[in-house]
């Protein structure tokens, strides 16, 4: 029915997200159990819910500050100097309604028709739509999988880069692979960057989810200037289960304030002001739950890995950051079909590689942040298929 209609061509030709294509497939289906979308399984906790409810009862139900309540963004700015030991005024931090949404604002201030970013891949197929919405050419630089797992050939993004290039855009750790960027690449991507006028956006969601000691992944903060093209995006979706509730930060140079400001007011008009009081309380409060959900992906992911380790036809590397396993299975080229056959045939939800861009096909991701007897349940019923 779309066809009838006078919509743009680059809207109407957007792909339809291969993860929801086999979601679709399998939801609803009694006994099944779902692996096929970045989020754990447990609800938001209860002293972030809680301090919700009383920001409803306390009247936080009207029209607020475009680029968040000042105490979340001075609260930001102190939890990030904390975890990456650089200062980040409150002036460059704007709260957005969801990671995606700070994604999004951040192609609306960069990307005109034709420009080109500079994307590294496997990534979540948001990102590549979020270019192509803008009428912008998301140029996939495909990383290699190894005996060391996922790296980046550094040469090799620079050279995607040409004179149509307006942004290369990271993500690290990686969705789906987990990868984490060295703390000196950044700064080579960052040079090159500088050299070249180009942005950098950065996708830091999954920061605190490291699993080699560290308190955070490194980011692209500890090695730019304040007033390098830097965006970096993150959300408390993942680190404190709050996919649901829709809140977001970005950092930007400074002087970016008022333009982030126009955005938010003529997209969204704000963040809902209860909202951003939750989002306070889980940075305030909210290192215990961390730390807990960190060592639970740590005991899920040697689970997992080591489970499909076990599976002949299949390669995966447990992987340092993020919460998931992306494993190729040999023999298969169409991931869509083998994720929907291991629905009809296993009952488990993955999501398939093909969604994730080149080098893709062919793989599966599993998310892991669950309970650890039904990811051995979701173990015992993939080895029907891959066994």
């Amino acid at each position: 029915m779309v066809a009838e209609f006078d919509i743009r061509p680059g809207i109407q030709a957007l792909p339809a997200s291969a993860i929801v294509t086999v979601a679709n497939h399998g939801r609803g289906r009694d006994g099944l159990i779902p692996l096929w979308f970045g989020e754990g399984d447990l609800p938001t906790p209860d002293f972030i819910r809680e301090a919700a409810d009383r920001a409803i009862r306390d009247g936080h139900v009207f029209y607020t500050y475009q680029r968040g309540l000042p105490p979340l963004r001075e609260v930001l700015s102190a939890y990030l100097e904390r975890v990456h030991r650089v200062p980040v005024p409150v002036d460059r931090i704007t709260v957005t309604t969801s990671g995606m949404a700070a994604i999004m604002n951040a192609m609306q201030m960069l990307v005109d028709p034709g420009d080109e970013v500079a994307v590294v891949s496997p990534v979540w197929p948001n990102v590549m739509a979020a270019v192509r919405v803008q009428g912008g050419v998301p140029v996939e630089v495909p990383m290699t999988l190894g005996n060391q797992g996922w790296t980046l050939d550094l040469e090799r993004l620079f050279a995607a880069c040409g004179p149509r290039t307006r942004a290369i855009f990271v993500n690290s750790p990686g969705n789906p692979t987990g990868w984490i960027m060295p703390r000196d690449d950044m700064a080579r991507v960052m040079a090159f960057a500088r050299e070249r006028g180009l942005w950098v956006i950065s996708d830091e969601v999954y920061a605190r989810l490291v699993y080699d000691g560290r308190t955070a992944a490194p980011s692209f903060l500890e090695v730019a200037e304040p007033e390098d093209k830097l965006i970096v995006v993150n959300s408390f979706s993942k680190n404190w289960a709050m996919t649901g509730w829709r809140l977001g930060w970005m950092v930007t140079p400074t002087g970016l304030g008022p333009v982030l400001e126009n955005l938010v007011q003529f997209s969204t008009s704000g963040t809902p002001g209860f909202i951003q009081m939750a989002g306070l309380a889980a940075i305030e409060q909210g290192e215990p739950w961390v730390a807990e959900t960190v060592e639970r992906c740590r005991k899920a992911r040697d689970l997992v890995c080591g489970a499909l380790a076990a599976f002949p036809r299949v390669r995966v590397q447990p992987a340092p950051g993020a919460f998931y396993a992306f494993f190729q299975v040999e023999g298969e080229t169409d991931s869509v079909a083998l994720a929907t056959r291991i629905i009809d045939e296993a009952l488990v939800g993955l999501a398939p590689g093909a969604a994730f861009g080149q080098g893709g096909e062919g793989a599966l991701r599993l998310c892991y942040a669950s309970r650890l007897d039904k990811l051995e349940e979701a173990m015992a019923r993939l080895a029907r298929v891959l066994g």
